[in-house]
């Protein structure tokens, strides 16, 4: 598909946002149907065009919103008030170790990697990389310890990409966020901000080509790429590693795990951990991509996120791909691995996400 004919399509899937302010839709009975939508009189109808897809994406953007709480205002955002504090040259980058203003009141620590040889008019591709749960938050990604098959930072890195790796609230420099005094209903709908400001500040820097930006992100990461991906149009690739099943797959439909105060407590206070009473699911959050490329490694052997849910949802989500006129932009991998993002799931993730932002890597890793 021509970028042109792509982008033209996208603004049909956007133009129908259902942000903080609308009415909430009158409620689906099934979130895995998505050939129906709900007009403006609440009837049901068929999904024949992306005008109608448009409608439903908005009111899928709107469910999340139920359960998540709606995402701020971003217009009159504070300056972001970078502060570098550290300098570090590593093996085919340099790593900034900095700060900055996410909103009034807080302050969201990352570590940028700056290719070697990039210059500041060079307009390099960028992509954000979200850490999995870990009480090290970034620096999981990055301590020479770590695990091996966490340094998608570095590896991106090393590959040409600018890269943007923040700390998730509660871990990393965030390890003492406070939940209880903040603005949100969730740290999900938080999360989502952070990484949204994560975003404009990579549109901001000299070195990155705002027009190929994509997010990736293992476990913790992995939804969150997902849940910033559905909110945010600007991320042009999008890459999770063992981050989701549907909610009636999730350990058999025990959603408990995603109830803490750093993810949706309201699937707890207000839905009662009940499946089919939550006002979305993963089917379409994948499907809210689209027709963005979307890449999900999703081992057989994860015991978090069931392949078999996983299977179903790529199913249903790959039906309004082809709508939108790009039915090989979901790509779903299914390695003989636990929870994991093994070596080679990453080197195809790379290669999707290279040719997804029209990147000719620098060298090869892992």
């Amino acid at each position: 598909m021509r970028a042109i004919h792509l982008c033209a399509i996208l603004s049909w899937v956007v133009a129908a946002p259902a942000l903080a302010g609308d009415a909430p839709p009158a409620p689906y009975p099934d979130h895995r149907d998505l050939s129906v939508y709900r007009d403006a009189s609440g009837v049901m109808r068929p999904i024949r065009s992306p005008a109608d897809w448009a409608i439903r994406r908005g009111h899928i953007l709107a469910g999340m919103q139920e359960a998540m709480g709606p995402l701020p205002d971003r217009s009159n955002l504070p300056p972001m008030d970078v502060q570098v504090k550290q300098r570090l040259e590593g093996d085919g980058f340099t790593r900034l170790t900095l700060s900055f203003v996410p909103e009034a009141g807080d302050r969201l620590a990352a570590y940028l990697y700056l290719p070697t040889g990039a210059g500041p008019s060079d307009r390099r591709p960028a992509m954000l990389a979200l850490h999995q749960t870990s009480m090290l938050g970034k620096d999981e990604m990055a301590a020479p310890t770590g695990p091996p098959n966490q340094r998608y930072a570095d590896e991106l890195a090393q590959r040409g990409y600018v890269v943007l790796a923040p700390d998730y609230p509660s871990f990393g420099d965030s390890k003492d966020y406070g939940f209880a005094k903040d603005r949100y209903v969730s740290g999900t709908m938080k999360g989502i901000f952070n990484h949204m400001r994560c975003v404009d500040l990579l549109c901001a820097r000299p070195e990155v080509d705002p027009e190929r930006i994509g997010v990736i992100g293992h476990s913790l990461g992995g939804h969150n790429a997902m849940f910033v991906g559905a909110f945010d149009p600007r991320l042009k690739a999008v890459v999770s590693s063992c981050g989701w099943t549907p909610f009636h797959d999730y350990y058999k439909g025990d959603i408990k795990g995603w109830t803490s105060d750093r993810y949706m407590p309201l699937l707890r206070d207000k839905y009662q951990l009940d499946p089919n009473r939550v006002p979305f699911d993963f089917y379409e959050v994948v499907a809210a991509l689209a027709p963005r490329p979307f890449f999900s490694n999703s081992p057989i052997g994860d015991s978090n996120f069931d392949v078999g849910g996983v299977r179903k949802a790529e199913a249903k989500a790959r039906v309004i791909y082809q709508l939108l006129g790009n039915p090989d932009g979901l790509e779903v991998r299914y390695p003989d691995a636990e929870h994991d993002f093994p070596p080679e799931s990453r080197r195809q993730a790379y290669a999707f996400i290279d040719k997804t932002l029209h990147h000719k890597p620098v060298r090869e890793a892992p």
